[in-house]
This record gives C-alpha cells, sequence and structure tokens, in this order.
C-alpha cells in the first residue's frame, strides 16, 4: 500500500454521478432501440429510485445516534463537493432545512453528456427516495428543478408532523 494515498478516498456526488452516467448511457441507448423511450425511462427511473433507497439506507446504518435533519444535513456536503452546487441557505433547524440551488453542476453534466432528457432521473429523482431510505420521517418538497429548465432548485425537507410532535412531548 502506498503511504501517499488514503485507504478510503471520499469522491463527491458529482463525480459519483458522472462515472454511473459514463455507464449507465449506453445501457439506455440499448434500451430506448429495444423498448422505445418511455420504457427505457421506466427503467432507469425504477432502477435509480430503488437504489437512492438503498443508499439512504446504508447511509443511514453509519448513524450511531440515528437520522434526523441535522445528520441529513451534515452529510450535504458531498452533494456540494467539487463545487457541484450554489445554495442558499433559508432555513436550517430541528424540524426543516430549506434552501435554493441557483447553480447545479450535475444539470450542466448530464447536458454536456448528451443525457438531459434522464439527467432528472439519474439525479433529481433520487433526492426524495434518498431520504426515504435514509430518514423515513422525514418529507422532501421540492417542485422547481434547474434540470427542468427552472431557473432555480427549491428544497424543503421536514420533519414530519406525527415525529415532530412526538419530539415536542418528550421535550416538555
Amino acid at each position: 500500500m502506498n503511504k501517499d494515498f488514503p485507504d478510503f478516498v471520499e469522491i463527491g456526488i458529482l463525480q459519483q454521478r458522472k462515472i454511473e452516467a459514463e455507464i449507465i448511457k449506453p445501457i439506455y441507448e440499448i434500451m430506448k432501440r429495444e423498448f422505445g423511450l418511455d420504457k427505457a425511462k421506466s427503467i432507469i427511473e425504477e432502477a435509480v429510485a430503488n437504489a437512492a433507497i438503498d443508499a439512504g439506507k446504508e447511509y443511514a446504518k453509519r448513524e450511531l445516534n440515528g437520522t434526523s435533519v441535522e445528520s441529513f444535513v451534515a452529510l450535504q456536503y458531498l452533494w456540494e463537493k467539487d463545487d457541484a452546487l450554489r445554495i442558499e441557505v433559508i432555513n436550517n433547524d430541528h424540524y426543516k432545512y430549506d434552501y435554493n440551488v441557483h447553480r447545479c453542476r450535475y444539470a450542466e453534466m448530464y447536458k454536456e453528456m448528451g443525457l438531459e432528457e434522464i439527467g432528472f432521473l439519474l439525479s433529481c429523482n433520487r433526492d426524495s427516495k434518498f431520504i426515504e431510505g435514509y430518514a423515513p420521517n422525514v418529507s422532501l418538497s421540492r417542485p422547481h428543478t434547474v434540470m427542468n429548465g427552472d431557473g432555480f432548485c427549491d428544497f424543503r425537507y421536514r420533519l414530519q408532523e406525527e415525529s415532530a410532535k412526538n419530539e415536542e412531548q418528550h421535550e416538555c
């Protein structure tokens, strides 16, 4: 083993998505040819959604004190690494995490790769599925995305009401 390199180098999500997209692109092209555009998109959507839920569960296992809005926020550096996102945080507390994305290099990358028609499925659609696997008591609302041509993404994570009520009762 080379002492100059650590055993594990954590790459950012942007680099991970690029590697995945390079593998998915030729498979997607064949699926479009063999099954048609709609079926190919449907297969990609299902496969990526399932992978995102599984990834969320794997990250959750690493949380010694359980998952929360705060533990999720602590992971955000992975999505932002390599200047992948330019964000503006609006709210960040125990019950919510709200931010807007003003620049998304994920969208730029998929466009450069010729994958803009499935960029949403490869990245954006993962967000709600990841949080579902990571912290089922946290929900995501995001009506706008750069990937779909909006000028920004508006991420709104919320601790679900029942969970928030239970936590408030324990604090009293």
